[in-house]
């Protein structure tokens, strides 16, 4: 990683991490557990995971470490919990392709923030994907409300302006180790959810299933996330997302026959299209 420049380190760090995270509907769909069960064990599991590897790494300069995120800190680890709580429930209320359809905006709507906070102002390309994608997000919440489905790809799109608004945290304090932030969002994530749950137990698939969705699928990424804006801009780190948007549902159409609607596929088709040809212009002109 020495070797590497920031946008090869930042680069490498988002695409592991979402290749990561591409089986987490899937593990979502074959669970058991209810929502909130689901919420506590996303937040429990990677919080005592990560919090363990963050006191090996910092030894007694840990609680140093904590304190010194201040404000950023605070704000991104309420934002991290949102987004945590919002993800679930998008995918228990609607089609997996619809949710991470949804979070595909997030790019776009990091550019927004970016431009607005940040200074770093999108030029015309990025305000024309912009354009382009907000119309086909419009396109598939109208499917949605035909099928029943608005509330499910609402919180879709709360998700994708929480990690939008996260990764725009992370990029204005990018001198800072703001991971410690994450695992007290997961630790908000398990609190809140724990007053729901109606059982902890888990059967026997879950037992198995529950464990690695949450280390390999939310622990590991969320650090890599985390760390990934301190070398590349928030829409860069959003941009990966893609991988997700288009080979989640495949996991799922796979394994358990979920077919997202022709609607969501033809708006989904034209984010990630607009998304892919905006950032292969991007990185020619760089």
């Amino acid at each position: 990683m020495k070797n590497l420049s920031n946008q090869q380190k930042g680069s490498l760090l988002a695409f592991i991490a979402v290749f990561f995270i591409t089986p987490d509907s899937l593990f979502i769909r074959l669970s058991n557990i209810d929502t909130w069960g689901m919420l506590f064990y996303r937040g429990a599991i990677p919080f005592f995971v990560v919090l363990a590897g963050l006191l090996i790494f910092y030894k007694r300069t840990f609680f140093k470490v904590f304190f010194s995120m201040g404000v950023h800190g605070i704000f991104y680890s309420l934002t991290f919990a949102i987004t945590n709580i919002t993800f679930i429930v998008s995918i228990q209320n609607t089609n997996v392709a619809n949710t991470l359809v949804m979070i595909a905006m997030a790019p776009m709507l990091s550019a927004i923030l970016g431009g607005i906070f940040l200074k770093e102002m999108p030029d015309k390309k990025t305000w024309t994907a912009i354009i382009i994608t907000f119309g086909a997000a419009v396109y598939i919440f109208y499917d949605s409300i035909q099928l029943g489905n608005f509330f499910g790809d609402f919180f879709g799109l709360v998700t994708a302006l929480g990690l939008a608004i996260g990764a725009v945290i992370v990029r204005s304090a990018k001198k800072k180790d703001l991971v410690p932030a994450a695992v007290a969002g997961k630790l908000i994530v398990a609190m809140f959810a724990i007053f729901f749950v109606e059982s902890f137990s888990l059967n026997k698939t879950d037992i198995i299933i529950v464990p690695i969705m949450c280390v390999m699928c939310v622990a590991l990424p969320f650090v890599l996330v985390t760390i990934a804006p301190r070398f590349i801009s928030a829409a860069e780190v959003n941009l990966f997302f893609l991988l997700e948007t288009i080979i989640g549902p495949i996991w799922v159409w796979v394994f358990i026959k979920e077919q997202p609607s022709l609607e969501t596929i033809q708006g989904g088709s034209i984010i990630i299209l607009t998304i892919a040809i905006h950032s292969f212009l991007k990185i020619k002109n760089s």
